[in-house]
């Protein structure tokens, strides 16, 4: 029986494993299985609100296991640590808790194997990032963050200060490298933190009381956005009260704050590195497989890494030229989205004996939502001459609906409208901020 291999269970990853596993797993043509370290998916996209505390984890968050008993395919927990292309097996590290080893090293044989392991932050060897910033990566760090903001906030409950007009020191003091969606998305929604505390009665909490600022190194935030647009997320964050710090370089960070390029220190309680990406150092070999600086698998137009046919790589883990300018597609969630679609057509082609097609990227244009504040982007970029804004109320629904074609992907529509409708009765039931 063919064996087809998925490594990693992010937005591509997972929805792909869905559809083979609903087409050739539940019909035994094919095993299916997927790999990933964690037990559960959340939407990548969505780790900013985990970590301010406006999405639980604990309930959105989607079991693996069950999802594949489900759908057709298993599951595997573990994290890859090695490629044997000649022998056509992957190699999954022990598993350890507690200093004790759980599960030993084992090794998963594959006819096709699927790369689609995402990214990790990228601290450009900056001095200190990585003892004291706190990186995004996956819910377990967002998590992270969003206990220690309730601890400084606890903290910060307990001191004899005016919540209304606390000075500088008082304040919960919080930085931001990096002013991509995430960084931006975070910024607003800590401010929405803010106001859900002080609506529970945390004394002396006040939207005053916090301090973000979001530190960028180019000219200005949202760079892959057009600039009417990155002009318009700015102002909204200023009149929350965010300072956004464009053309600033971080060159260490240390346990009193960040110091930029100027000799400046920007004092910080907590810090969040969301400056770049890139693909976990154990891809920079695999298997002879060719990556780019940043540890991508170089891949051909039909998705197929150059050197081995039997291999693809999807989503952020994938350099895909978009054209022959030289450009690759960008790292984002509708890409993998559609990569996942496209490899999904090529493997059954494979198995009919027909010819892979090329994968073309189709930029949808991009949202950022700043909380409850407002929400802005570009729709279809690529389809018209420029892109049209969209902001407000519109936007907001729009954004919204791309996580609802995920979940569709995952779900199909009836169970998903079922989602959604307990996520609207948990809206009256639970708290509207994650208070533990």
């Amino acid at each position: 029986m063919l064996k087809i291999v998925v490594v990693g269970g992010g937005a591509g990853g997972l929805e792909l494993a869905t559809k083979l596993g609903r087409k050739l797993g539940r019909k035994n043509k094919a095993e299916i299985t997927l790999v990933d370290r964690d037990r559960t998916h959340l939407w990548k996209p969505l780790l900013h609100e985990v970590a301010a505390g406006s999405m639980d984890s604990g309930i959105d968050a989607l079991s693996y296991r069950s999802h594949a008993a489900h759908c057709g395919f298993s599951y595997q927990k573990g994290e890859m640590s090695g490629l044997d292309r000649e022998n056509k097996t992957i190699h999954l590290a022990p598993i350890h808790e507690e200093g004790k080893e759980l599960v030993p090293e084992r090794t998963i044989s594959y006819d096709i194997l699927v790369m689609a392991i995402g990214s990790v932050s990228n601290d450009f060897g900056t001095k200190g990032v990585k003892d004291h910033c706190i990186f995004l990566d996956n819910p377990a760090r967002a998590q992270l963050f969003h206990q220690r903001l309730l601890n400084r906030f606890l903290q910060f409950s307990s001191q004899a200060v005016d919540p209304e007009h606390p000075s500088s020191d008082e304040k919960v003091r919080i930085a931001i490298v990096g002013g991509g969606a995430t960084g931006v998305e975070l910024s607003a929604e800590l401010h929405n933190a803010a106001e859900q505390l002080k609506a529970y009665g945390v004394p002396n909490v006040s939207n005053e009381c916090l301090a973000v600022t979001l530190v960028e190194a180019g000219p200005r935030i949202l760079p892959a956005l057009p600039e009417r647009i990155s002009g318009a997320a700015h102002n909204e964050l200023s009149k929350m009260g965010v300072d956004v710090r464009t053309a600033t370089m971080v060159t260490e960070a240390s346990e009193e704050g960040l110091t930029t390029k100027d000799g400046e220190l920007i004092r910080a309680d907590l810090m969040v590195w969301a400056a770049g990406i890139k693909c976990p150092d154990f891809m920079k070999e695999l298997g002879g497989l060719e990556t780019n600086r940043i540890n991508q698998l170089v891949v051909r137009k039909t998705l197929q890494t150059t050197s081995d046919d039997a291999i693809y790589a999807i989503g952020d883990c994938a350099s895909c030229p978009i054209d022959d300018s030289g450009k690759t597609v960008p790292p984002r969630a509708q890409s993998a989205h559609q990569m996942a679609s496209c490899v999904y057509e090529n493997i059954l082609a494979g198995i009919k004996g027909k010819q892979p097609k090329e994968y073309v990227y189709k930029d949808y244009g991009s949202l950022v939502s700043l909380s409850n504040y407002s929400t802005v982007g570009s729709l279809m970029g690529n389809l018209m001459r420029g892109s049209m804004k969209v902001e407000g109320r519109i936007a907001r629904v729009m954004y919204i609906s791309l996580y609802r074609m995920h979940q569709i992907a995952l779900f199909g529509y009836l169970k998903t409208g079922l989602i959604m409708l307990v996520g609207r009765l948990n809206q009256v039931l639970r708290p509207k901020l994650k208070l533990h």
